[in-house]
Formats: C-alpha cells, sequence, structure tokens
C-alpha cells in the first residue's frame, strides 16, 4: 500500500493580460521579533520574485509599504528580511494590515504565523491555509502510524488509517467547495479552484468560476487566464461539431470556418516559432496538394504574435490554403475554445463540420485521408 501524502502547501499562481485601471493599495503592519533597521520587502510573486518596494522596520517593528496593482489582481509576497515570507492577495484599493512572527519556525519547529486584515480575498485565504494546516497534519499523524502499521504486517490498521483517510479528504473537500461559492469573483477564488480542485473530479465547480467571472468580473488578468484554463480542459472531442470562428487572413481578409462548409476541413494550429510545426508542414504539403481537388481543404490557425513572422513562415514554407491568427500566442481565444495546449494540433472536420479525428500527422494523416477520399489522389 502507498505512503499517504497530502499538499503541503499552497500553490501561486500568475499571468500575464490586459491592461487595467492602476490602484494603489497600502501593506502596514507589525514584526513581532523585528529588529530596527531590518528590511522588508514587496515582492511580486514570480519565479524569481520580481522587486516592487522596499522599507526598514521601526524600532518597534513597525512598517509601512505602498504600491500600485496595475493587472486588476496579482500574488505578492511580503518577505520580512528573508527569514518570513508572507502571502499578499491584491487586486487593488486594499489597506492591509498584518502582524506577524517574523520568522519560517521558531526554535521547536513550530511554523511562523502571519495574520493579515483588510480584504475578503485574505480572509478567505486565511481560512483555506487554516483547513490545509488541519489537514496536513492529521496525515502527518496517519503517515506515522501507517508505516508502523506496515512494518508490523498489521493490514487491518492499516485499512481503517486508509479509510479514515480518505474520510477526512472528502471533508476537506466539501468544506473548500462551501467556501468557493462565498467568494464571488475575488481572486481568492480563483485561486482555490486553480489550486485545491481537481479537474478529473471538480470541473463542474471548476467550470462554474470560469464562468462567473465570465459574467462579472472577466477582465484581470488572473480571470482571463483561468477563463482560459478551463477552456482549454473542456476542449472539442470526435464528434463535437467545430466551434465556428472568423479570422482575418495576412490580407486582413476575414475567413470564417463555416464558410468551408462541403469540404473536408483540417484544422491546422502551428506557429513559426513552433519547430515540430514547420518540420511537418512538408507533409501537409504534400496531403493538401493530392487532395485539394478531391473535397479536401486546410484552415491554418497561428498562434503566432509577429504578423511579420507568420507571414514570412507562410512563404517560405509554401503553404498555399486558408490562414488566419489573432496574433495572440497562446491568449488566441480560438485556440482556448479548442483546447490547444501544445502545437502542432489538428482537427479534421467532415463535410457538415463534425469533428473526425484529431492531431493527425504524417502516415496517420495520410491514411485517414486516402480512406475518406481514396488513395489516388494528385
Amino acid at each position: 500500500m502507498k505512503r499517504m501524502m497530502y499538499l503541503m502547501g499552497l500553490v501561486l499562481w500568475g499571468a500575464i493580460a490586459q491592461a487595467q485601471i492602476p490602484k494603489e493599495f497600502s501593506v502596514a503592519g507589525k514584526i513581532k521579533n523585528g529588529s530596527a533597521g531590518e528590511k522588508v520587502y514587496l515582492q511580486l510573486s514570480t519565479n524569481p520574485p520580481t522587486p516592487v518596494d522596499s522599507t526598514t522596520l521601526a524600532a518597534d517593528g513597525t512598517f509601512t509599504i505602498r504600491a500600485t496593482e496595475k493587472d486588476g489582481g496579482n500574488f505578492y509576497i511580503l518577505n520580512v528580511a528573508n527569514r518570513q515570507r508572507v502571502v499578499l492577495l491584491v487586486e487593488g484599493g486594499e489597506q492591509l494590515n498584518v502582524v506577524a512572527d517574523g520568522y519560517e519556525q521558531d526554535p521547536n519547529g513550530k511554523p511562523g504565523k502571519a495574520d493579515v486584515k483588510g480584504s475578503k480575498n485574505m480572509e478567505y485565504y486565511a481560512k483555506l491555509v487554516d483547513l490545509n494546516q488541519t489537514m496536513v497534519e492529521k496525515v502527518n499523524k496517519w503517515n506515522e502510524e501507517f508505516a508502523k502499521a506496515n512494518e508490523k504486517k498489521d493490514t487491518k490498521k492499516a485499512q481503517e488509517i486508509q479509510a479514515s483517510f480518505q474520510k477526512a479528504e472528502e471533508e476537506h473537500l466539501s468544506n473548500i467547495k462551501a467556501l468557493i461559492p462565498e467568494m464571488g469573483t475575488s481572486m481568492v477564488a480563483i485561486f482555490a479552484a486553480n489550486n485545491l480542485l481537481n479537474p478529473e473530479r471538480d470541473f463542474e465547480m471548476m467550470n462554474a468560476v470560469a464562468e462567473r467571472f465570465k459574467k462579472e468580473n472577466p477582465d484581470s488578468k488572473l480571470a482571463q487566464m483561468y477563463i482560459g484554463y478551463i477552456k482549454r480542459i473542456k476542449g472539442i472531442s470526435v464528434g463535437d461539431v467545430a466551434p465556428d470562428f472568423t479570422l482575418n487572413s495576412p490580407d486582413g481578409t476575414p475567413i470564417s470556418l463555416s464558410s468551408l462548409r462541403g469540404k473536408y476541413v483540417l484544422i491546422d494550429f502551428w506557429a513559426a516559432w513552433c519547430g515540430p510545426c514547420r518540420m511537418e508542414n512538408p507533409n501537409v504539403v504534400k496531403m493538401y496538394n493530392k487532395y485539394k481537388d478531391k473535397g479536401f481543404t486546410i484552415y491554418g490557425v497561428s498562434l503566432d504574435s509577429s504578423k511579420d513572422a507568420w507571414v514570412g513562415a507562410i512563404k517560405k514554407d509554401g503553404l498555399p490554403w486558408h490562414h488566419g491568427s489573432e496574433l495572440k500566442k497562446w491568449n488566441s481565444e480560438v485556440a482556448q475554445t479548442y483546447g490547444v495546449n501544445a502545437i502542432p494540433a489538428t482537427y479534421l472536420l467532415d463535410k457538415e463540420g463534425k469533428v473526425i479525428a484529431k492531431n493527425l500527422r504524417g502516415a496517420s494523416l495520410e491514411n485517414k485521408l486516402a480512406e475518406l477520399l481514396g488513395a489516388e489522389g494528385k
């Protein structure tokens, strides 16, 4: 029986999106075990952290930092003299107050504590951390007991521990799910859904969070990225009618997918910067030339951000079919709708626009087209 493990820390999640109205916020508070002159840093939670501002502790351990949130929501780290790091969820406009111990662990190995007041985000984030810590403590105890039971070959005890764990895990998840609707469209709802739910098990709730943000608060960078993430999870399956879309060709002409009905269509997601895509292009050109007069065409959807690179690649690789792009790279709404997480990615449609195969390349694409349109071709 496998040793049980559980989430030991909360994962931060960030992104890049369109500009928002900048909003100032402040972080003030007191470090209980701080010393006058010690540095307190405010950092964006990137990898590595991005410096925002810093200050020094007063003689009584107090401090104040002011900054501006530009993206509608971000994760920040309050770094206390490189000894303690406190997570801050900031949307802009907050006046946060922090009371912290000033250390990651005390001499006895107990974690340092930090209490952050001043926003709905931090209120719910604290609840999630408390729930997680309670579960971690239980699991640590059960892991020890489970190991002892295995050493003694006490199968009955091991099964009892496993049952206790499963019951507690279900209760833990239920507690998290009960909190998420209360969070509304605060960024902590995205944090909880993205980090603490499982798409295979909890997709309905994860999708509900995305739908709520789409209706009520769609513009922050985190909302855009989360909505796109859910779209990618949904994806498009074989048997689905391919969602229609209209993109501009290199010369600015709008081309809709539905305008190609009546032919077998290969939607080819690619990009000039994608080496495997460029390597596959000669085979796709071969298939296009072989079957273009037998009711087959291609719609190339580029995930480029540079028009010059996109057009240059079309010309260099000799791609004579329909092309369109939003020039948004991975923020392409079409790619998100189709669930494209990697390229090259292809969707083969029948004459009515239904997906009949996905990700055909090389010999598999040739065999499928031969099956549909005849092997002779040109």
